[in-house]
């Protein structure tokens, strides 16, 4: 990973959590990976860690306030949001990403924050039950939309001895996200004259949730990996990918820049801010129903019977083929337990798709969660049978097909 992020000024900003600790290590990192590193803390973070340890990794001054009259004196903290090529705040409270998404300035860390043009990567870590709070989604999903980088929370054993998605991504991990590849692998050599070469290809994977309440969730059975294999199969041929990944417990493809978020709305989000894109691959299984209104609290168990009221989540696919960004190819998928051909051939008029990709799910050694597969893709005039294989090998099989279907 060494000289991964060569020359970068990167501003670290650790929040008041627990989690600070893990920032020390991050600033080591950084610096292996040739970034140029300075720390701002905020109050709360120096109650866990201490400035001068970050100013001893970081062999710069650490920043803790806006009322220190040496740096003010010549307007530091403009001077230092100016001087950043990127901002990473590392850990991310809940209450640090509410300031943020209502762009509050009453301190050191969210002034530089309003201050800086450069691009702002956030890093959550928090007790389970805040993260999944639909006051923190919501923050989240303002922060996205504005083109905030979310990293993590991972899913994990937390400080308070619980254990759920809060926990602080990993500084190893954190850093190959920044440099653009995965935590174990080293970076890819572009193929500068693959087939896919100068083309942007947005891929979704994997399921949403969508939260009844703090602890529960509604979801599905996918795992992600047919589309990160098609992430994969398409950067190999020279293609920029961008990978919406809903929650999978996967690696990330080298080569490719991977967004991860959680529910159906944060999904279409994601895409919408990835786009224009060339080629849209759409294999993720959205939910079809989100709750209306989640539940701030635990429902409990009061009655024989519960009624949930759901309403529709946005159709992405149909949005991203209807939308105003002219795309060369828009592709779907098709999870059917019968009538496969036919609800397939349905979705690719209903939603003016160009092609899409079907199998049969709840059958033993395919589908969901398996590693292999098989599928037949449609389009208007044709198709294309996939017998089994492993989701590898489909992959590189059906980006070989969109290759063709790209000049048919």
């Amino acid at each position: 990973m060494a000289q991964a992020l060569e020359g970068q000024r990167i501003l670290l900003c650790v929040g008041g959590g627990i989690a600070a600790y893990k920032s020390l290590e991050l600033v080591r990192r950084l610096r292996q990976a040739g970034a140029q590193v300075q720390v701002a803390m905020t109050t709360g973070a120096q109650q866990f860690v201490t400035p001068l340890s970050f100013q001893a990794l970081s062999g710069q001054p650490t920043r803790t306030s806006l009322w220190d009259s040496a740096a003010e004196a010549s307007m530091g903290h403009i001077e230092l949001a100016r001087w950043a090529d990127r901002v990473l705040i590392a850990p991310a409270t809940a209450d640090l990403l509410a300031h943020l998404a209502h762009g509050l300035a009453d301190d050191l860390v969210t002034t530089l924050a309003l201050a800086t043009t450069a691009p702002i990567t956030v890093c959550p870590a928090m007790n389970h039950i805040m993260w999944g709070h639909a006051a923190t989604q919501a923050n989240v999903d303002t922060l996205r939309a504005r083109g905030v980088q979310v990293i993590g929370p991972e899913d994990g054993p937390l400080a308070e001895g619980e254990s759920g998605p809060g926990r602080l991504s990993e500084p190893e991990a954190i850093v190959a996200a920044l440099a653009g590849r995965s935590a174990d692998s080293a970076p890819v050599a572009m193929v500068s004259d693959g087939p896919l070469s100068g083309l942007h290809v947005l891929v979704s994977a994997g399921p949403t949730y969508e939260d009844l309440d703090p602890v529960r969730y509604l979801g599905n059975r996918s795992s992600g990996k047919m589309g990160f294999a098609v992430a994969e199969a398409a950067v190999r041929r020279g293609a920029k990918v961008t990978l919406v990944a809903g929650p999978v417990n996967l690696k990330t493809p080298s080569g490719v820049t991977r967004i991860d978020v959680r529910s159906a709305a944060q999904m279409r989000a994601a895409v919408f801010d990835a786009l224009p894109a060339d080629i849209y691959i759409g294999a993720a299984a959205v939910a079809d129903y989100t709750p209306r209104v989640p539940a701030p609290n635990k429902i409990k168990k009061s009655s024989e019977s519960l009624a949930l009221d759901l309403v529709r989540t946005p159709d992405i696919l149909a949005e991203v083929a209807a939308s105003e960004e002219p795309l060369k190819l828009v592709v779907g998928f098709a999870a059917e337990t019968e009538r496969v051909a036919d609800y397939a051939r349905g979705k690719l008029a209903a939603k003016r798709l160009d092609m899409i990709v079907a199998n049969r799910v709840g059958i033993p050694d395919g589908g969901f969660e398996s590693d292999r597969n098989a599928m037949t893709a449609f389009w208007k005039d044709g198709q294309r049978e996939f017998p089994s294989a492993p989701k590898t090998e489909l992959a590189d099989a059906l980006v070989e097909l969109i290759q063709e279907r790209l000049t048919a």
